[in-house]
């Protein structure tokens, strides 16, 4: 570890005594084998969030993966939810319960295929689109009124195409690149919502990808 990464990581653990303020929750699949898939787009920013904030998400709470970090000011608890997509709300509920999180500070990224690999759109609150992590988020939140995150993972190649068979298929080495290359800015877009900024992470998120 360089002296760099020393005093940013000790600088983030200071930073992070107060309470958890809000949740910030990639949705995916665990396992390897769902690792580079379209579904576990959320999961994919997520780990990259936390190894900009020099840190591991690894903790086994709340049927999650989780990890403290500091984010627009605020203490977050980033959260990579182990129930597999579909009961993705049964963590998230746990661990706004646990810290009397409401829902406007639970801020989830989840993958859309109505939107081309890497475009982006924030939201306030709104349906579940289709998308069973969020489906199941809302069924256990009682609510529709939490932030969102959506990034495109690119529409079927043809109509017949099996739903479930692309969004568990790969990315190529070339959408690969074009997510990575967004990811930054995704990460952006959290740290304004956190901070209160929402309009400036719809305009820096939305705005980019018209």
């Amino acid at each position: 570890m360089s002296i760099f990464d020393f005093f940013k990581r000790n600088e983030n653990t200071q930073a992070s005594a107060g309470p958890v303020a809000f949740l910030v929750v990639g949705l995916g699949n665990p396992g390897r084998e769902y690792l580079y898939t379209r579904h576990n787009t959320g999961f994919l920013t997520l780990d990259y969030i936390a190894e900009r904030l020099s840190v591991t998400v690894n903790r086994a709470k709340f049927n999650a993966l989780t990890a403290d970090a500091v984010m627009g000011g605020s203490r977050v608890l980033l959260m990579k939810p182990q129930t597999y997509m579909n009961e993705s709300g049964i963590a998230v509920r746990q661990a706004a319960d646990f810290y009397k999180i409401p829902a406007d500070h639970i801020i989830v990224i989840s993958d859309d295929i109505s939107l081309p690999v890497g475009r982006m759109r924030v939201r306030r609150s709104g349906s579940d689109g289709g998308q069973k992590g969020m489906r199941s988020i809302i069924a256990h939140l009682g609510s529709d009124s939490f932030p969102r995150l959506r990034i495109g993972i690119g529409e079927k190649p043809h109509p017949d195409y099996p739903l479930a068979d692309w969004v568990l298929s790969e990315f190529t080495k070339d959408e690969q690149k074009i997510l990575f290359d967004e990811f930054g800015t995704a990460m952006k877009g959290i740290e304004r919502m956190v901070a209160g900024d929402f309009d400036g992470a719809m305009m820096l998120c939305n705005g980019k990808n018209r």
